[in-house]
C-alpha cells in the first residue's frame, strides 16, 4: 500500500461521492466514539461503504480495544480496514489478525511532546500483528487522540518511518498547504487529513480535497 490518501470523518452520501470523484482513496468513517458524538450514523455509514467502488476503500476509525468486538463491528460495516486509535494490547491484536486474516489493520501512534521512544518500542512490539500505522497528533487540552487539527513534530514521524517494517500513515494537522512538505520530510506510504480539509460549514471543501490529492501526488512522485 504506498501513495494512498485518506480523508476521515464522513458525513453523508454526497460528501463521500465527492471524495471520490476527487481522487480521495480511502475514507474513514470514525463510529462508536468515546464522547458518543459520531459523524455519521452506523446504518449510513454501511449504506455508503457498501455502493464504492473497488478502487475506493471505506475504513472505520475505531477506539475499540476488544479483538472480538473490533472483528464483529468491521463484518457488519463491510469494511475491509480499520483504524485503531484505542490502547489496544498486543495479545488483542494477534487475535484479531488471527481470526480475520483479511482485514487491514492499522495502529495509531500518537504523537505527544515527549513520547518517541515509547512510540519506537511500540512499533517493535506490535508491527507483527498490523499492516500499517498511523501517527497522529495528542492535543493536550482536550486529551483528544486523533482530529485535533493539529500537527506535531514531524521528526518523530520520519523517525518512525525509518524504524518500521510496516508502511506508515501520516496524519494530524495535514491540509492542502502543508501535506507536500510532509511528504518529502516524514516520507510516508500515505497521507490522512479530517478537519484541514473543511470549510467553515463543517463539511470537506472541494477546492481543499482537490488541491490536497493533486499535492500529495506531486510530493509522493518525488519520493518513489
Amino acid at each position: 500500500m504506498k501513495r494512498l490518501t485518506q480523508v476521515a470523518g464522513i458525513i453523508d452520501k454526497d460528501e463521500a461521492v465527492m471524495l471520490c470523484e476527487e481522487g480521495v482513496d480511502w475514507l474513514g468513517f470514525p463510529l462508536r466514539l468515546p464522547s458518543g458524538k459520531n459523524d455519521i450514523s452506523e446504518t449510513d455509514a454501511t449504506s455508503i461503504i457498501a455502493q464504492l467502488l473497488p478502487s475506493h476503500s471505506g475504513v472505520l476509525i475505531s477506539y475499540l480495544t476488544d479483538a472480538d468486538e473490533i472483528g464483529t463491528f468491521c463484518a457488519e460495516l463491510g469494511v475491509t480496514a480499520v483504524q485503531l486509535h484505542g490502547d489496544v494490547e498486543a495479545a488483542q491484536l494477534r487475535k484479531l489478525k488471527a481470526a480475520y486474516p483479511q482485514l487491514y489493520v492499522l495502529k495509531s501512534l500518537v504523537v505527544r511532546e515527549d513520547n518517541a521512544a515509547e512510540l519506537l518500542a511500540l512499533v517493535d512490539e506490535v508491527a507483527e500483528f498490523v499492516d500499517m500505522f498511523i501517527t497522529d497528533t495528542y492535543n493536550p487540552a482536550t486529551g483528544a487522540k486523533g482530529a485535533t487539527g493539529l500537527t506535531h513534530d514531524w521528526s518523530v514521524s520520519a523517525e518512525l518511518v525509518r524504524r518500521s517494517p510496516k508502511p506508515l500513515m501520516m496524519a494530524g494537522g495535514l491540509n492542502a498547504d502543508n501535506v507536500a512538505d510532509a511528504i518529502l520530510r516524514v516520507r510516508p506510504a500515505a497521507v490522512d487529513a479530517h478537519t484541514g480539509l473543511e470549510g467553515a460549514d463543517g463539511r470537506k471543501d472541494r477546492e481543499k480535497v482537490r488541491k490536497f490529492v493533486a499535492e500529495s501526488r506531486r510530493a509522493f512522485a518525488q519520493i518513489d
